[in-house]
């Protein structure tokens, strides 16, 4: 089950209010109530996206090429891939395995070259061609989904102009890989982050593990009824919660100038800051950032990109700095789990809705889909990621998120979240 079928159909059913099971819903049903339920340096007012097909042969027959916006900061951007094992705990979705097994990509910004990075790693972009990309409407094959590269260059030095690094740690929505991420966290490592993406490995659809091993996602219960969907997804975040914790940990030791499970770039060693910590996070993954940020003494601040709460936080709230990015119809009337976390936070908190924005607007899927779409018309846009202008959307995405921890991890003023924005006409502040 693709990421958006699956990370839609589990935050449905999660709803307070209790549906029916939807597993078994087209894609486009799925999609369209997902509108209505949204579970789970210098600035620019639009991202110049590429045309559908730029990069691809001029056969007609030939896969469509696609391409990512590039970062708008003012430093080159670097990337690397480790694997880390958890050693202090058996594996929480698969019960046999003694310990924990995740990948991570480290984003940061770089001095000299190297390669680009591809969007996704071989077998992973096959993987998704062949599981995750049909239920959007994008048959196998259509997409050079392997083709895809980032901006970021593989193994370069670290920027030592950049000083040192404050660190935000990114998770994807239910079932989504780290990959999905990369347009909001190239942006942020190009204005001097240090951003770290975290696969949850056996629930992300695709996991790439070195040694050319694929970890799929475990297959979902056959019934997904809301009682079962509620048990899944807070199991989820339990997981997802130690893992970020780990994740950390191990940030933390770089910034003790200690190595971590793999070749490290030049640099790298004692570069983060982890006296200056965000979580950032789409869907279930903005629920596990607001628990981490409620929880963990470590870390100052995050950001919910459309998702429901789950778990504690959901009632508790947050008392440290919070935003909070909504989908054109997810509201605190829809989605009681946003009115009981908005009640019960006490730190700094902002919410920001995107007009004509969808679920899948604060994904990759946002500059990648209306380049599909353009050459295959029956791919249901919309659903997916609203009408809203793509450039557009990324952009002020990506202003709003760098402002935000500018402001409480850098001590950067801004007046951006006090009153509504000319420039950003498509963005309400909500009180």
């Amino acid at each position: 089950m693709s990421f958006v079928m699956k990370n839609t159909d589990l935050a449905m059913g999660a709803k307070a209010s209790g549906s029916s099971a939807v597993s078994k819903r087209p894609a486009t049903a799925v999609s369209k109530a997902a509108g209505k339920v949204a579970g789970l340096a210098v600035l620019v007012l639009a991202v110049s996206l590429p045309t559908a097909g730029a990069d691809a042969d001029a056969d007609a027959g030939s896969p469509i090429g696609v391409s990512l916006p590039a970062p708008g900061g003012p430093y080159p951007v670097g990337t690397v891939v480790m694997r880390l094992v958890d050693r202090s705990r058996p594996d929480p979705l698969v019960a046999a395995k003694p310990y924990r097994e995740l990948m991570i990509s480290l984003w940061y910004p770089a001095a000299g070259g190297g390669p680009l990075a591809p969007h996704m790693a071989p077998l992973a972009a096959a993987d998704w061609d062949r599981h995750s990309a049909p239920p959007l409407g994008i048959a196998k094959g259509a997409v050079a989904w392997a083709a895809t590269r980032t901006h970021a260059r593989v193994g370069a030095p670290v920027e030592p102009r950049a000083g040192k690094l404050p660190v935000v740690l990114f998770g994807s929505g239910d079932g989504g890989p780290r990959t999905l991420g990369t347009t909001l966290v190239e942006d942020l490592a190009s204005r001097g982050y240090l951003v770290v993406t975290v696969d949850h490995t056996y629930e992300a659809d695709q996991v790439e593990f070195p040694g050319r091993r694929l970890v799929r996602a475990l297959p979902l219960p056959a019934k997904l009824t809301p009682k079962v969907i509620a048990k899944l997804l807070a199991k989820h975040a339990r997981a997802r919660l130690a893992d970020m914790r780990h994740v950390l940990d191990q940030v933390t030791a770089l910034a003790h100038g200690r190595p971590i499970g793999g070749k490290l770039p030049e640099g790298m060693l004692g570069a983060p800051d982890a006296s200056r910590v965000g979580v950032l996070g789409q869907s279930l993954g903005g629920s596990v950032a607001a628990q981490l940020t409620r929880d963990d003494p470590r870390v100052d601040v995050g950001v919910n990109l459309d998702g429901a709460y789950v778990g504690p936080v959901a009632t508790r709230g947050a008392t440290r700095p919070f935003l909070q990015l909504a989908a054109e119809t997810h509201t605190r009337d829809s989605e009681p789990s946003w009115k009981s976390f908005w009640r019960a936070s006490t730190g700094w908190k902002r919410e920001l809705r995107f007009k004509g924005a969808a679920h899948g607007s604060f994904t990759d899927l946002q500059p990648l889909l209306p380049q599909i779409a353009a050459k295959l018309p029956t791919v249901p846009l919309a659903d997916y990621v609203g009408t809203i202008d793509p450039g557009r959307s990324v952009a002020a995405q990506r202003v709003y998120i760098g402002a935000f921890f500018d402001l409480h991890l850098r001590g950067k003023p801004t007046h951006l979240f006090d009153a509504p924005d000319t420039r950003f006409p498509e963005v309400s502040l909500i009180p």
